[in-house]
């Protein structure tokens, strides 16, 4: 990274190849690239070399989360460096060590190394989310955010194409897949060190934990959204392999379609949000999310066949894009010096379901999926009153409906 500091404001000047948007656009097209070889080589791996069940699943998706968990840990980081620095160096971790995973095929070695990576993941997340708010001007961020989105479909849709062919056509072993995803990403981190300057945003950020009473919903949302996210990560695709037998080149064809998908409609849905407001995006959002997990559930419960479930895991992921909806409902409520500080203890918050959920839904996935999907869609229901509470306009001081304002 440049040792030159450049103000928000006076970016005009820079090419557009080292402007803040293009930054983000190079670490959204980065990160994909090895954590979607992790995502597209996880069930398969812990199934077949590692033996495996929904048990230990849940655990070692667990420990993934206890990084999130301690996100709030990025406030005291960034004491002593830059939140932009942090966010490369957070994606250099998650780079190496996804490299190396294949070496460690125990349930300790996977422990050890999907914690390591983990951190630099949700590390970068963080840092990642707080550099978005403070570098998109309002009016411009849902579309913006829509396109980063859009960006990391791509840089997924790649590495799902590249695993595929490798995988299938040309032999390659896991050793092979993941050093490549993770050498691929681990380089570009390199060059965003080098090629920016260091950023300075319009606000200075304040350097201590923030909880606010007037970010409640803010706050309930997040809380929401991690722990039932956490239900389709690990096991809608979980189910894919033990009820339905895919293999690592079908889960990747699944994931592959998901981001072909997201990349047209991403930018939609940022448009979306733009025009009809993050309270009816998100109610729209969880009206879908209940009936896919309603859906989910009769896949148990009455045999419902594999295009159903391929098709509902597809539309399920693209629910998930108008998640952008809570970033900008945020970013209109929030003190600017808020930004940095919130993003993190969002991000805890986001994860206090998360580290808890696998784990204990694993056990009671061995006795019966059906209520795993059946407690997602409790939770879908909560998420979607909590997004009705959201006021058509919300500014600081108009935060909820209960604010007395339209």
């Amino acid at each position: 990274m440049t040792s030159n500091t450049v103000s928000i404001h006076d970016v005009g000047h820079l090419p557009i190849w080292r402007r803040p948007f293009f930054l983000l656009a190079l670490m959204a097209f980065a990160m994909p690239m090895a954590f979607a070889t992790w995502q597209a080589l996880l069930n398969n791996f812990v199934h077949v070399v590692a033996g495996f069940d929904g048990r230990d699943l849940g655990w070692l998706q667990s420990v993934r989360e206890i990084p999130g968990f301690f996100a709030v840990g990025v406030i005291l980081v960034v004491l002593f460096i830059h939140e932009q620095l942090l966010a490369v160096v957070s994606m250099m971790l998650l780079a190496g060590i996804i490299a190396v995973t294949a070496w460690f095929p125990s349930f300790t070695g996977l422990l050890i190394t999907t914690f390591l990576s983990s951190l630099g993941f949700h590390y970068y997340e963080t840092v990642k989310m707080s550099l978005e708010l403070q570098w998109l001007d309002k009016v411009e961020a849902p579309k913006k955010l829509g396109w980063l989105i859009a960006i990391g479909s791509g840089a997924s849709l790649i590495t799902y194409l590249t695993i595929m062919l490798t995988w299938k056509v040309l032999g390659w072993d896991y050793n092979a897949l993941y050093m490549m995803g993770g050498g691929v990403t681990f380089v570009i981190a390199i060059y965003c060190y080098l090629a920016f300057p260091r950023f300075a945003g319009a606000t200075v950020q304040h350097k201590h934990m923030v909880l606010r009473k007037r970010y409640w919903l803010y706050y309930a949302l997040q809380f929401m959204a991690g722990a039932r996210r956490q239900i389709f990560i690990v096991f809608a695709a979980f189910m894919m392999v033990e009820r339905f037998g895919f293999e690592v080149h079908e889960v990747t064809a699944l994931f592959l379609i998901n981001f072909i998908a997201n990349m047209f409609f991403a930018p939609l849905m940022g448009s979306m949000v733009s025009k009809y407001g993050e309270r009816n995006a998100l109610a729209f959002e969880y009206v879908g999310l209940i009936f896919v997990f309603l859906a989910y559930t009769g896949i148990y419960i009455f045999g419902w066949g594999v295009v159903l479930a391929a098709g509902l895991y597809v539309l399920d992921h693209l629910f998930f894009a108008l998640a952008l909806a809570q970033k900008t409902y945020f970013q209109k409520i929030a003190n600017p010096k808020d930004i940095a500080p919130t993003a993190a203890v969002a991000f805890t918050i986001n994860h206090i379901g998360a580290v808890v959920l696998p784990a204990l839904l694993g056990y009671i996935w061995l006795v019966s999926p059906a209520v795993v999907f059946g407690v997602a869609t409790g939770m879908a229901c909560i998420s979607l009153l909590l997004a009705l509470l959201i006021p058509r306009h919300p500014v600081a001081g108009n935060e909820t409906i209960f604010s007395g304002r339209n």
